[in-house]
């Protein structure tokens, strides 16, 4: 005997396969839609089915826009010479908070993770080297995350972008022949969130607090 309806065991089903969603949280979204009046019902439904038909992924960048390339890639008033490197679109938005960048930015759409089979050649860090050839670039800022994945994908595209011609050292900071200055190859920052005490700070993120340390 069929407990629901196969229309509400569908969507729990469909629900399920969220990251972050498990059979009680599924359940409890489907009877929480069954209240909602239908005209929301159909609005929701229309944001679902134009979530991938009405978005592009940036041929620049990476990011997710309305139109390519997408609208930072397109504003002038951007600091093209300056790259902020960034796993997913999400943390383009966490970036842009702070409203202290204003440079372009590209996406990864991932990190490296062997134990999941994800090299290099499975996120777009080719891509990032071919938008070095342009000779434009003055600096690219590492912001993969703090963990063993975004520490080993910041590490391998140092590596690769040290190994380019733009990034040569220069004698004395002069000018290379070509005209290009010395690649700037920058990480973010780890270290104390603000308001928290030391005493409740792990070793590792105290750690680096004390190796970003600056003079005050």
């Amino acid at each position: 005997m069929r407990l629901l309806p196969r229309s509400i065991e569908k969507l729990i089903e469909s629900f399920e396969k969220l990251p972050g969603i498990g059979p009680k949280t599924a359940s409890r979204l489907t009877f929480y839609l069954l209240h909602v009046p239908q005209v929301q019902l159909e609005e929701f439904a229309e944001a679902l089915k134009t979530l991938k038909t009405a978005t592009v992924y940036c041929s620049r960048c990476f990011n997710i826009g309305e139109e390519d390339p997408c609208s930072i890639c397109t504003d002038v008033g951007r600091e093209e010479e300056v790259i902020c490197v960034v796993e997913q679109p999400l943390d383009i938005i966490s970036v842009e908070k702070t409203g202290k960048y204003k440079g372009v930015y590209h996406v990864l759409h991932g990190a490296i993770n062997p134990l999941n089979n994800i090299g290099p050649d499975e996120i777009r860090i080719a891509e990032l080297l071919q938008r070095m050839k342009s000779g434009k670039i003055k600096e690219v800022i590492l912001a993969t995350n703090p963990n063993m994945e975004g520490e080993a994908t910041a590490m391998y595209i140092a590596r690769e972008l040290k190994n380019l011609p733009s990034a040569r050292r220069v004698p004395d900071g002069n000018p290379s022949s070509s005209g290009q200055a010395k690649l700037k190859i920058t990480r973010l920052a780890h270290g104390l969130p603000i308001g928290g005490d030391l005493e409740y700070a792990d070793a590792i993120t105290l750690g680096m607090a004390l190796e970003g340390r600056r003079e005050y």
